[in-house]
């Protein structure tokens, strides 16, 4: 089948400031949750490799920023550090702010437009222990943060974003208990889920106050990306499984969509939330705050279908109340190194439940990629890995999300995750998703992999049409 790039249709990058930077002691930056984790607990990541490594994009970003040039992308997402621009004082760090004033001028010189995320699972450890997201207290911080962001570079960045995946840390860090302190409190996750919810929606009205007042540029976004799992449940489902699907659905994916498309959080949700111990503690006013929450505009991270069914058990270890379990379909196709399905047809599911359910909301796909464990086993004899792989992955997902254009969704542009190998949480480097290889015991020297000119022909095609 012939491939057609749609006009206007970007191509890029997407990166996170905590997974590459490194340099976590460098220019005044604080101390994070990750470096706490670290230094506490080292033997919890694969090999030892803690958080202070990323991949040198500190002092690699020029190098990096023209690599990307080279490939043909014309865009690129990464995050500030919260722990890097301020101190804990919660005033402006000049250093930190420098680096990233170089980073953005680097990316405006090579014609590089540069996304930017605000938060990326990366509290500055002073205030997790304050209580974290569980915490009013660090809402304001955080919106603070957002507010001196934002006016310090409003006028050197078009697109802006408030948080990466917030779904991801009231799950990892208080429902499931796999990421530090090892939580496993149903009712604390859904409490920071809330807050997590109004510091979106409070960020926002600081974006568009800034904006009012003429210390942004006049075409400024600010947008939320999230990983909008599509979910299926047995081809054959009971009226069971069709609940498990609706709250799941609903805690993981209208949560967010209701709130930056219409202003509030999904009242089917809210009333069960309600009737069965979970509804988190609210303040007199907060339907206001969530009001401010509507977006510009979307990212929606994929690599995997959300498959379920209805729970074995009703409560969990803690007494609280399940949702659902997982479900494993007959037909699904493994990466094996990673143990996620692949799944393609689930970013179109997406474009057509946007184009139906959110049809004013437009969006791009702002993850999307494949972590493989070892790839040296694919390294032929001149030295390159050979990750046809990954090109036959990225393939079969360009061409669903072409199709859902097609077929009327609004989808705008698609950013690779992620195109450097870089450090993943307390999987480190376990995984690489890089269509370029970091040599960790080459003072990260960069090198293409075969997916690297697959991108760059892909898109010289483009070029030519």
């Amino acid at each position: 089948m012939e491939r057609k790039i749609p006009k206007n249709f970007f191509i890029g990058a997407a990166m996170s400031g905590p997974q590459t930077e490194g340099a976590w002691k460098t220019g005044g930056r604080l101390e994070s949750i990750w470096d706490t984790w670290s230094q506490e607990r080292i033997s919890d990541f694969y090999n030892k490799v803690g958080s202070y490594v990323g991949n040198n994009f500190y002092e690699k970003y020029e190098e990096d920023i023209r690599l990307m040039k080279s490939l043909g992308l014309d865009s690129f997402r990464t995050s500030m550090q919260w722990s890097r621009l301020m101190d804990q004082n919660e005033k402006m760090n000049p250093e930190g702010a420098e680096f990233y004033h170089k980073v953005i001028r680097c990316a405006e010189e090579e014609k590089i437009e540069l996304f930017m995320n605000l938060y990326h699972f990366d509290m500055p450890t002073y205030l997790f222990k304050k209580g974290g997201w569980e915490n009013r207290e660090v809402v304001e911080a955080y919106v603070n943060y957002a507010r001196t962001a934002f006016r310090e570079f409003g006028k050197e960045i078009r697109y802006w974003f408030t948080f990466n995946e917030p779904i991801v840390e009231p799950d990892q860090r208080y429902r499931n208990g796999f990421w530090y302190p090892f939580l496993k409190d149903a009712k604390r996750g859904m409490q920071v889920q809330y807050h997590i919810s109004l510091a979106h929606a409070l960020a926002v009205r600081e974006f568009r106050k800034a904006k009012e007042e003429g210390l942004m540029r006049e075409d400024a976004k600010i947008g939320l990306i999230n990983c909008f799992a599509p979910p299926y449940t047995k081809e054959n489902p009971t009226p069971e499984d069709l609940e498990a699907l609706r709250m799941e659905d609903g805690i993981n994916n209208r949560w967010w969509l209701d709130l930056v498309a219409e202003g509030h959080l999904p009242e089917d949700v809210l009333k069960t939330l309600s009737e069965c111990g979970l509804m988190p503690e609210t303040r007199p006013g907060d339907e206001e705050v969530l009001k401010e929450g509507i977006v510009d505009w979307l990212g929606f991270n994929y690599y995997h279908p959300s498959r379920i069914q209805a729970p074995a058990e009703k409560t969990d270890e803690n007494g609280y109340p399940k949702f659902s379990d997982p479900y494993v379909w007959p037909e699904a196709k493994m990466n094996v190194w990673r143990g996620w399905e692949i799944y393609p047809k689930g970013i179109y599911d997406f474009g057509m439940k946007m184009k139906n359910e959110y049809p004013n909301l437009k969006f791009f796909v702002s993850e999307n990629g494949m972590g493989v464990e070892h790839e040296d086993r694919f390294r032929n004899e001149a030295g390159e890995i050979q990750d046809d792989y990954r090109i036959e992955f990225v393939s079969e997902h360009l061409d669903w999300i072409f199709k859902s254009i097609e077929d009327g969704a609004q989808c705008l542009g698609y950013h690779y995750w992620g195109l450097i190998d870089n450090w993943s949480w307390n999987n480190a480097f376990k995984n690489r998703y890089g269509m370029v290889e970091v040599d960790l015991m080459g003072n990260y020297q960069r090198k293409l992999k075969k997916s690297a000119g697959w991108i760059k022909q892909l898109i010289a095609e483009r070029e030519k049409n």
